[in-house]
């Protein structure tokens, strides 16, 4: 027997069965605390489940009391004695006919089509009765809202009718009474909205804040049902419900067997031939039993080659289609039900929190806007992100740069704002913030690349999940700066976009006087397209305005990125011309600072910023390309001819409606002209908006780099930095291929009318001569 044999150490087997009791105990206290965990993740899961059913059901009473209270009224327009007494223009006769036999109708009226009595008073009549009634005059259908008729709150209902509108108000509890009914789980929440504002609520109010999240709407009524449950915590290294029992059950198990040997219940010595148990000093030592039976040599692991491979683990083996042509220039936007789903939402988020891990962050903010698809593809999206790793912040429903500025404010640097802008209802997409710079171009391309080859980082934990809401920091954080020197009366227009929650509080408390309209957030956008970039989106807020005798009107795109403004006289604001103003008041300040405006904007703009000490410069179309060339340049301002604009001074350099229309009011209020006069007073020639011609998908590129090729303007400076845009002294033009839809996009300008005319001639003629198959629309 050689030295280090007859030298080794050996613990004999009464030793080894002394310390089973103690580990039997810890066992047992780890099997306890993981079916303990498991047991309360199912619980809660459950509590989720039931509260989820609980929505539904309510949904489904809401949407059928609805339809049963339309119905009454349709059915009522539809007979003999009111088509009479409309037809005799007798309005008293129509009224006693509707509320004939309809039991419980509080309040039966026919206004006149102006209604000139309602807005001569309108707080006292009421915002939400007004904005009904314009709704029902609208078209044939009966128009439906939640309003405050007097001191109650009741469920109105409005029609058109010859001599103006139909107004009919039943109690509320008509509409509620099914949702009041529905069975809720103790523990849950459930609330009735329109907007944002809670019709009925019940369960724990504590979780209201976080209830977005997984709201659910009431058909096309612009009502939803909100819901939550307290969030669920993750077991013990990330183990869910079932692998937490599991895990449970196999520690109790051992910690059973090893009382039974503690015991002498089961002989743990090594047995010879004739089963007689040999002295525990002939059991090999490790070393020895690994010198007699050596294990197989390690294999490389297929796919290990480098430490980062290591770092990724390939992703559900579940195929979900991905259609690329999703991921756009400046963001991802697609077609809900067609190019996105929850499943797709979920593989984004997986890609975005991939990116993030490869640069060392960890936190993200997710906020949404108001369409009906939102709550399901955020809930896709953080699920994914959590997947990877990521800590997410939910701040629910809310502008995008109200999203930017949780970036910011909460120190998470990454952002994600779930937003269609201001596509069509059916349209949604995700605006995307990494590590502070906003993905565009190659790095929206590689989220695509990564889904598609399966580069997807799974972590083996979950990221955290918390609900905040930054809504009253943002508006604090503004207001605390921007404050008017005298009241502006302002009509806001939201198009029910999600802008309307935020943006009335907002100019409030600067010290505005602010007249809503379609700020109730609606994701069908009952009224009009949320596009203040499309004049003829802004013609109910200048009958506003003129209504209300207001100084001006502001409008907001769908996710309040963009601002469009209106005077009271009516004329609307091109944004190239609100560049100027923003220009002149941030160079009073920072002289000679950097002004970049997009290739859409007026010629008139380089030569107002150098005549005020700037330095301007001109750059591609896109609010991605325009942040990072900000970055780039350190410029305090840019802006787009489409509405965006990006303020560094005393901001944080992303683009903002909100606050550039703080900015906007803060200007007009410290002049001592009108608003009116103040923006009369800016540069303007002869111009068309933006020019929209349809082409095929897939082609606005390539006729738009033919057109470069043979560009040949007698007598102008051409630039090429995106599309072709010709410079005379007497107006310009331009040609450039969006990067969101199949369009060309066109512009004009000039000193007359006729030298527009000749400019316009001549891009229409070339583009007839490359694409005869296009139909012009200038």
């Amino acid at each position: 027997m050689n030295t280090t044999t007859e030298s080794r150490k050996r613990i004999p087997v009464g030793d080894l069965r002394g310390a089973l009791p103690k580990l039997a105990v810890l066992l047992a206290l780890l099997a306890a605390l993981l079916a303990w965990s498991g047991i309360r993740q199912w619980r809660d899961a459950r509590l989720l489940e039931d509260v989820e059913h609980a929505r539904d059901r309510a949904v489904e009473a809401v949407q059928a009391s609805h339809a049963a209270q339309v119905k009454q009224l349709q059915q009522r327009l539809a007979s003999a004695p009111v088509k009479a007494a409309l037809a005799a223009n007798d309005p008293a006769a129509a009224v006693a006919a509707v509320r004939e036999g309809w039991a419980g109708v509080e309040h039966v009226e026919i206004l006149e089509g102006g209604l000139q009595a309602a807005y001569d008073d309108a707080a006292a009549f009421g915002f939400s009765k007004l904005a009904l009634l314009e709704a029902g005059m609208q078209g044939d259908a009966v128009a439906t809202r939640v309003v405050k008729d007097g001191k109650k709150t009741a469920f109105g209902m409005a029609a058109a009718v010859p001599q103006g509108v139909l107004y009919v108000s039943v109690p509320l509890a008509r509409l509620t009474a099914g949702f009041d009914g529905v069975a809720l789980p103790a523990g849950g929440y459930l609330a009735l909205r329109q907007g944002g504002y809670s019709i009925q609520q019940r369960g724990d109010s504590q979780l209201s804040d976080g209830a977005e999240r997984m709201a659910h709407a009431v058909g096309k009524t612009g009502l939803r049902v909100a819901t939550a449950a307290p969030d669920s915590e993750s077991g013990p290294l990330g183990l869910g419900a079932i692998p937490a029992l599991v895990v449970a059950a196999l520690l109790a198990g051992l910690a059973i067997a090893s009382v039974v040997v503690a015991r002498g219940g089961v002989r743990v010595g090594r047995f010879g031939k004739k089963g007689a148990e040999m002295h525990d000093m002939d059991e090999p030592t490790l070393g020895e039993a690994l010198l007699r039976d050596p294990p197989p040599a390690p294999t490389a692991r297929a796919g290990s080659a480098d430490e980062e491979a290591d770092a990724y683990r390939q992703a559900d083996a579940k195929t979900v289609e991905v259609d690329p042509g999703i991921f756009r220039a400046y963001d991802i936007r697609g077609i809900v039900g067609a190019s996105l789903s929850i499943e797709v939402a979920e593989l984004i988020g997986l890609a975005i929190g991939s990116v993030m891990r490869d640069e060392d962050l960890m936190d993200i903010v997710v906020g949404r806007d108001g369409r009906l698809s939102g709550p399901d593809l955020a809930g896709g999206l953080i699920e994914g992100l959590r997947k990877a790793g990521r800590n997410v912040i939910d701040i629910g429903l809310a502008p995008t740069p109200v999203a930017y500025f949780g970036a910011y404010h909460l120190r998470a640097g990454s952002c994600v704002a779930v937003t269609g802008s201001h596509n069509p209802p059916d349209y949604n997409g995700f605006k995307i913030v990494v590590g502070g710079q906003t993905l565009s171009g190659d790095a929206i391309t590689d989220l695509y690349e990564r889904i598609r080859d399966n580069r997807l980082y799974l972590a083996g934990v979950p990221g955290d999940l918390q609900q905040r809401d930054v809504s009253a920091d943002y508006i604090q954080r503004i207001a605390d700066d921007v404050q008017l020197e005298r009241p502006l009366k302002i009509v806001v227009d939201a198009g029910n976009g999600v802008a309307g929650d935020i943006a009335p509080q907002l100019l409030e408390a600067i010290g505005a006087d602010v007249i809503p309209l379609y700020c109730e957030v609606d994701g069908t956008f009952p009224n009009h397209h949320p596009d203040p970039s499309e004049p003829h989106n802004l013609e109910d807020l200048i009958q506003t305005v003129k209504r209300f005798d207001a100084d001006l009107g502001l409008a907001f795109d769908g996710d309040g990125d963009r601002l469009g403004v209106v005077t009271k006289e009516g004329a609307v604001i091109f944004p190239d011309r609100l560049l100027m103003l923003f220009a002149a008041d941030v160079l009073e300040r920072n002289p000679g600072a950097l002004i970049i405006y997009d290739v859409k904007c007026t010629g008139k703009l380089q030569g107002w910023v150098l005549r005020h000490g700037g330095t301007p410069m001109m750059w591609k179309t896109g609010h991605s390309l325009i942040k990072a060339k900000m970055r780039e340049s350190g410029a305090e301002l840019a802006g787009e001819m489409s509405g965006h604009f990006f303020f560094q001074e005393r901001w944080y350099g992303f683009d903002d409606g909100l606050y550039s229309a703080a900015r906007l009011l803060e200007i007009l209020a410290n002049r001592a002209e009108t608003p009116s006069e103040v923006l009369a007073e800016l540069p303007d020639g002869v111009s068309t908006p933006e020019i929209k011609v349809d082409v095929r998908e897939g082609t606005p590129h390539a006729i738009v780099e033919r057109f470069v090729e043979g560009a040949e303007f007698e007598g102008a400076r051409l630039s090429t930095i995106d599309g072709l845009r010709a410079d005379w002294d007497d107006g310009w033009g331009l040609v450039r291929a969006s990067n969101t839809t199949p369009i060309l996009v066109l512009r004009f300008e000039a000193d007359t009318t006729a030298a527009l005319e000749r400019i316009k001639t001549e891009f229409r003629t070339r583009l007839q001569a490359l694409a005869p198959e296009l139909k012009m629309t200038f």
